[in-house]
């Protein structure tokens, strides 16, 4: 399997970089997978300052998936706004 680079990015070395500390530590495949997809989703409402729908767009999915899955993995409302108002913050300063 070839190295997936992102701007000069090794986006696998880190990938198994964690994954060992994961197995070492005993996490199951369902626990990473949850929390990664967990993360990944708010990263991306921090990313689109809370908008489910340009968030879904930009994942490939449904907003109706999105707003599915954010409330399956426990992502509350407060939190995406928390995030966007990080992102926001971040904005500010760097006009």
């Amino acid at each position: 399997m070839s190295d997936f680079k992102l701007n000069g990015f090794n986006l696998n070395g880190r990938l198994t970089e964690l994954v060992e500390v994961l197995v070492t530590r005993g996490i199951s495949l369902e626990q990473a997978r949850r929390e990664f997809e967990r993360q990944f989703i708010v990263s991306s409402l921090r990313h689109h300052d809370g908008n489910l729908g340009r968030s879904a767009r930009s994942l490939g999915i449904h907003r109706n998936t999105l707003r599915n899955k954010v409330a399956n993995l426990g992502i509350s409302t407060s939190e995406a706004s928390r995030a966007a108002k990080k992102v926001h913050g971040r904005r500010e300063a760097r006009t």
